[in-house]
C-alpha cells in the first residue's frame, strides 16, 4: 500500500550508515539509523522516532490503517505511518520520501548515536 508516487532515485532506501535523519526543511531530528530497516518499498522505513515530538500525525482520510506524518517542529509533510505493518507484530512502519536529510554520526546533532 502506498500513497506517494515513486519517481526513482530514492537515496535512502538502501542507506544504512550510522547517523540521524532530520527534516530537510528545518533540521529537526526525526529518526536514528538504528530504527531504520530494510523494506520492499522504494522509501526508507523506520520503526520509531528520536523524540516524542519528532513528528505530528493525523488520520489519512482514505485508509484507516495509515496516518499522515509531518515534522513536529515545522509541519513539513514527511510521509505516512502504517499501523501494525512494521517488522515485528504490533509495530508500525514509518515511510518517507525526499523530506529527509541524513547527518552521519559525529557530524553535529544533539542525539548522535554512541
Amino acid at each position: 500500500m502506498s500513497f506517494c508516487s515513486f519517481f526513482g532515485g530514492e537515496v535512502f532506501q538502501n542507506h544504512f550508515e550510522p547517523g540521524v535523519y532530520v527534516c530537510a526543511k528545518c533540521g529537526y531530528e526525526l529518526f536514528s539509523s538504528r530504527s531504520k530497516y530494510a523494506h520492499s518499498s522504494p522509501w526508507p522505513a523506520f520503526t520509531e522516532t528520536i523524540h516524542a515530538d519528532s513528528v505530528a500525525k493525523r488520520p489519512e482520510h482514505n485508509s484507516p490503517k495509515a496516518l499522515k506524518v509531518s515534522c513536529g517542529r515545522c509541519g513539513n509533510g514527511l510521509g505516512h505511518e502504517f499501523l501494525n505493518d512494521g517488522p515485528k507484530p504490533g509495530q508500525s512502519r514509518f515511510i518517507f520520501s525526499s523530506s529527509l536529510k541524513f547527518i552521519p554520526r559525529g557530524k553535529g546533532t544533539a542525539s548522535q548515536e554512541p
